[in-house]
């Protein structure tokens, strides 16, 4: 079990540490320094090497999740909360990684920045809604346990 929840808290920081970062930092002191081109082209490079982490720690926090829930029989609704939210997160991010991701990456290939743009527009829009929910989910899991 030990193992399991080490596994889980990594993924989890990686990818909703990883969200607020980009969200808060790097993606608004990049529309303030940078121009479209050179924005957009950065965003997506970065994107590429932050989406692989993202896909690991998705794999993680499942694995490691349902393995835990499995070991406690029938988790408590604080863990089954958790669960649901994780499982959220992940469509959204794969909605985000095969669809505006994709338009981005596209965008910037063609130099199209107007495309460019609307697509990281839709990201961080995604982003932004994972961002909260990996933020409650986390909250839910500890202070979950004094609902008991």
């Amino acid at each position: 079990m030990i193992i399991a929840k080490f596994l889980h808290i990594l993924g989890f920081t990686v990818w909703v540490g990883g969200m607020f970062f980009a969200h808060n930092a790097l993606r608004p002191t990049a529309a303030v320094v940078l121009e479209p081109p050179q924005r957009l082209t950065l965003l997506a490079g970065v994107f590429s090497k932050f989406f692989a982490w993202v896909w690991v720690s998705v794999a993680l926090i499942l694995g490691s999740g349902m393995y835990m829930m499995a070991l406690m029989g029938k988790p408590p609704l604080y863990v089954t909360l958790m669960f649901v939210l994780g499982i959220i997160m992940m469509l959204i991010f794969a909605h985000i990684f095969f669809a505006p991701y994709r338009r981005l990456l596209r965008a910037v290939a063609a130099q199209e920045w107007k495309a460019g743009g609307a697509a990281m527009a839709t990201i961080r829009k995604l982003v932004g809604i994972n961002l909260i929910l990996g933020l409650v989910t986390i909250v839910i899991g500890t202070l979950g346990p004094l609902l008991r």
